[in-house]
């Protein structure tokens, strides 16, 4: 109901002003392109995603003192903290850094959002910035219409930049002529009354800009024109800090319980801080004065000394919250409980891992893999196997032919359930991703991977098909059937025992020559399969129903054996050095593949004869 009337309210609002005051235009178009300039801004660093930024932040989160200097230098350069947050919330829910690594990089936002202030107050009150602003945005212009996305990135955070000190210029022209008309200052609150009324103004500010760093920049011009007390301006700089934790509260809406849990973190962060600068006003108006006074800052140039104040205020934040770090993520793990895991749930796929070519290329990554352990636990109970037996057994055909009692379970239920709900999900990701404006590196990725998905989703499906037969001609010893059921259990077994191998081996060691011998090797088996099968029905050692029975499960199983090789040579075989390139080219085409298999045969078939 209140975000249905708050739309109407803000125009209502600003209709009166524009009604009552041409100069309140002004300021109000300011604003309107200060936010625009960010957005843009924000535009601009996601084209440059995918390179340093994701990477910069993977490795900053080895510790605290890291993270947060990540987090005071991201924010620095991009000038917005809501961004860093949105970011951090996005690489948190794709399980790429820790909690308490995304908390530090939310205390050093913080620190750094305090630049923009310095920027404003002590170059942007003082300069005629929109002589830079004009020839920024001609020069945005030029390179936006570029093909090369770092370069259109490049146009957008000019065109930003640009848009920021229009902005601010219209804001403080629009300031200085509206004090001639109407001064606000005849609203100035003091004392207690007038902290509390302030805050919760500059909080209000912020939730409607969403933006901590434009609603500072108001501040500041309104303090340098005089339509704002020094005192009330203090107030609207805590409540704007309170406000900012508003994005990242939006941002984690559509988050996993991780994200959810950093933003509780960044409000309590940011409500704290704010209440000791309530509570300590007095002190801290004192210790601006003393550090104003040290770098030579006018006792009257109150934009300075608020910038001063942001500061100070802030680190304190910092310096009381570092010590109970420990106890807020302990706090958080209690307040936010991770759910129970559900395998028939998606993990890693949430709209917060949307924005960031980095984060949706490891989400899809791991979510596959999630898919890939619930089909292997359907693969191996189909056959009446454990994972726990063929993964630690030496002799595989041995564990294959002692394990004749049926694992009971609904294969058709869990498969529905864990297997084609996570498909869906996958296949529901990659389309909302595909409509995105992403690089085509990161889209093939995804195409990739979702054709990973599809192969291990037949794969189950082809054991689904088998499993009656398998059971029935396994439970007891019947004579040549029996072995043959178990000699296709018992490949079917070892191919995942080799792709758990995979998946355990450091990429550098994954080798694609691999996969193509046992690619070669399930062709030949397949064959001779069913040459040896047609030889037993000759001789009246097999009869023809079983045998029938036999070659059609026979192809259900080598189509798994092939879809799970498939699946596993484009999901591991990912290396990019000089060795990978020399087993890209030694490494064999399906057409390459079927010749010699066929020329294998046929010198067979030779010997055969002879």
């Amino acid at each position: 109901m209140m975000k249905k009337l708050l739309l109407p309210v803000i125009l209502l609002v600003l209709s009166l002003g524009f009604w009552a005051s041409s100069d309140f235009q002004e300021i109000a178009a300011g604003v309107a392109i200060f936010l625009f300039g960010m957005l843009m801004l924000e535009d601009g660093f996601k084209l440059f995603s995918g390179g340093f930024l994701e990477k910069a932040l993977e490795r900053a989160t080895g510790s605290v003192p890291r993270s947060l200097g990540f987090g005071v230098v991201a924010t620095t350069i991009m000038q917005s903290s809501s961004l860093v947050s949105v970011i951090t919330i996005s690489f948190l829910s794709a399980g790429l850094i820790s909690l308490l690594g995304g908390v530090g990089i939310i205390f050093g936002a913080n620190i750094g959002t305090t630049t923009g202030a310095w920027l404003v107050a002590g170059f942007g009150l003082k300069v005629k910035i929109s002589a830079y602003a004009l020839p920024m945005l001609a020069i945005s212009i030029v390179l936006v219409f570029q093909k090369n996305k770092y370069l259109r990135g490049a146009g957008f955070v000019l065109a930003g930049l640009g848009f920021l000190f229009l902005g601010i210029h219209h804001m403080k022209e629009g300031f200085e002529a509206f004090k001639d008309q109407f001064d606000l200052t005849r609203f100035a609150l003091e004392g207690i009354y007038g902290l509390v009324v302030y805050t919760l103004v500059g909080t209000a500010a912020t939730v409607v800009m969403q933006s901590s760093h434009a609603t500072m920049v108001l501040i500041i011009t309104a303090l340098a024109a005089g339509q704002i007390s020094y005192e009330n301006a203090l107030a609207l700089a805590i409540g704007a800090n309170i406000g900012t934790t508003i994005t990242a509260i939006i941002g984690a809406l559509t988050a996993n319980y991780q994200g959810k849990r950093l933003a509780l973190a960044h409000l309590i962060f940011n409500t704290t801080t704010a209440g000791v600068a309530l509570i300590f006003i007095s002190p801290l108006r004192v210790a601006v004065d003393f550090v104003s006074a040290g770098f030579g800052i006018a006792d009257t140039d109150y934009a300075l000394k608020l910038a001063v104040f942001h500061t100070i205020f802030n680190l304190l934040g910092v310096i009381i919250m570092l010590p109970l770090l420990k106890w807020l993520i302990g706090f958080l793990e209690r307040t936010i409980a991770q759910p129970e895991e559900d395998l028939s749930e998606p993990k890693y796929l949430s709209e917060a891992v949307d924005e960031f070519p980095q984060t949706i290329e490891i989400a899809m990554r791991r979510e596959v893999k999630h898919l890939y352990d619930n089909a292997v636990e359907l693969i191996v109970h189909g056959l009446n196997l454990h994972r726990d037996d063929i993964y630690g057994a030496k002799d595989i055909a041995a564990v294959v032919e002692a394990s004749q009692e049926t694992v009971e379970f609904d294969l058709d239920e869990r498969y529905e359930a864990r297997v084609k709900t996570l498909y869906s999900a996958i296949i529901e990701f990659a389309t909302r991703v595909g409509a995105k404006d992403m690089p085509e590196d990161v889209m093939q990725d995804i195409y990739s991977l979702r054709d990973v998905a599809g192969r291990i989703v037949r794969a189950v499906k082809s054991v689904k098909h088998l499993r009656a037969n398998a059971i029935q001609y396994t439970e007891n010893q019947q004579g040549l059937i029996t072995d043959l059921y178990n000699g296709l259990r018992t490949e079917i077994a070892r191919i995942l025992v080799e792709i758990r191998k995979l998946d355990l081996a450091d990429p550098e060691d994954r080798s694609s020559l691999w996969l193509d011998q046992e690619r070669i090797q399930v062709e030949s088996d397949a064959r001779a399969t069913n040459n040896a099968v047609e030889t037993l029905i000759r001789n009246h050692d097999l009869d023809a129903y079983a045998a029938t029975s036999f070659l059609n499960d026979s192809n259900y199983a080598y189509s798994a054996m092939r879809d799970l090789l498939g699946a596993a040579r484009t999901y591991y075989i990912e290396t990019e050095d000089a060795m990978a390139e020399v087993e890209r080219i030694l490494s064999l085409e399906d057409d390459e593949l079927s010749s010699m298999v066929l020329s294998a045969l046929r010198e067979d078939r030779g010997e055969a004869k002879l």
